[in-house]
């Protein structure tokens, strides 16, 4: 049986002083690296998962990952790796509200979040829209787009707005939940008790923020990712190529990490002073460190939260593009366009490594 919260083999490395070290190892958990469908249920390396996105590790310790290319959201049982589908029919379309969630056409889902009540939400990038499952019944609903592009709707109910491409959400468990409106240059929020939706960051134009800035009514390049954690919501732009913070509480920008020129360098320094290339994917850990996506450069990269130092944590670069290195140490792997990360409670992270067709796991 598959136990996919452990990798089954260990790696050392030399350390700085000469010492042997422990290393974190890669492994994959789910997909075979073939996209077509070959069906939606079974063990989750036998499963074809065609471009995954999006990974979320649910309440109910499951994995979850938004798989684009077949227009569904899988859930993966972490004990036994076993792999159900829990929104889409694999058809793409806008279909299915009201009705199970299972039946429903989506349109290339690309991240997925739950509530405290264990309610699914996730984005449909070309469907311009947010869904939700409702944990108890399975029925899906659009709660926020109208299915067109465009911007439209501030002030108003999030169901008559208009989104260009949205691409992450988050949710504040406080009633908020937040959306990379990226075509649009602005992150929006949606009160899910009112129904309302409003911008808080960007005003349209595409400069990147000024540290210390108020978000609302100045320009944000590319919000590409979301992760809030407390008052504190981390995003990464890929236009921008850096990872900013916004203060939920002063609306303000706070610069973090990249000096917003594209390319791959900084590692073992200052955070502020590396460089991106498209950051697409951003979480925070259980560590309280934050890990980002640097999707062009193949890479996953750690920023210490204490020591301001950045760090790869899984990945060569980017010359080194490709789908080898499983079962041994996570810095000598390779990787093709990685997109989505999702930590677990447990710290193993997880990666939708996308056109390698595969979810692989690193562990701490």
């Amino acid at each position: 049986m598959m136990k996919i919260i452990a990798l089954s083999v260990i790696a050392w490395v030399v350390g700085l002083n000469g010492h042997l070290l422990l290393a974190a190892t890669i492994d994959t958990v789910a997909g075979t690296g073939k996209p077509d469908d070959n069906g939606s249920i079974g063990q989750a390396t036998a499963v074809n998962v065609g471009q995954p996105f999006g990974i979320e590790v649910g309440p109910d310790d499951a994995l979850y990952i938004t798989e684009v290319q077949n227009h569904r959201v899988m859930r993966v049982d972490r004990k036994s790796g076993q792999l159900t589908t829990v929104a889409g029919c694999g058809k793409k379309g806008h279909s299915g509200d009201g009705g199970k969630a299972t039946e429903a056409k989506l349109n290339e889902p690309y991240e997925v979040r739950f509530d405290r009540k264990g309610n699914m939400y996730f984005v449909e990038m070309m469907n311009h829209v947010v869904r939700r499952v409702d944990a108890a019944t399975g029925v899906i609903q659009t709660i926020a787009g109208t299915g067109e592009p465009g911007f439209e709707g501030d002030g108003g109910l999030a169901t008559h707005a208009q989104f260009n491409r949205p691409h992450s959400i988050a949710l504040d468990h406080r009633g908020g939940l937040y959306v990379a409106d990226i075509g649009n240059h602005r992150i929006r929020r949606i009160d899910l008790e009112t129904g309302v939706i409003d911008t808080i960051a960007g005003d349209g134009g595409k400069r990147p923020p000024v540290d210390g800035q108020l978000a609302l009514g100045n320009s944000v390049v590319g919000p590409r990712a979301l992760f809030i954690d407390g008052d504190t919501m981390w995003v990464a732009l890929r236009e921008g190529h850096s990872v900013w913070t916004l203060s939920l509480t002063s609306g303000t920008w706070k610069h973090i990490a990249g000096t917003g020129k594209q390319g791959f360098g900084g590692d073992n320094g200052p955070a502020i002073n590396a460089m991106f290339n498209g950051p697409k994917g951003i979480a925070v850990g259980p560590d309280h460190n934050v890990y980002v996506v640097d999707t062009e450069n193949q890479v996953i990269r750690m920023i210490d939260t204490t020591t301001h130092l950045i760090s790869t944590v899984a990945g060569i670069g980017p010359k080194q593009r490709g789908g080898d290195g499983d079962r041994g140490p996570s810095t000598e792997a390779q990787m093709d366009r990685p997109h989505g990360i999702g930590i677990g409670p447990d710290g193993l992270i997880y990666i939708g490594d996308t056109n390698n067709h595969r979810v692989r796991c690193v562990s701490p």
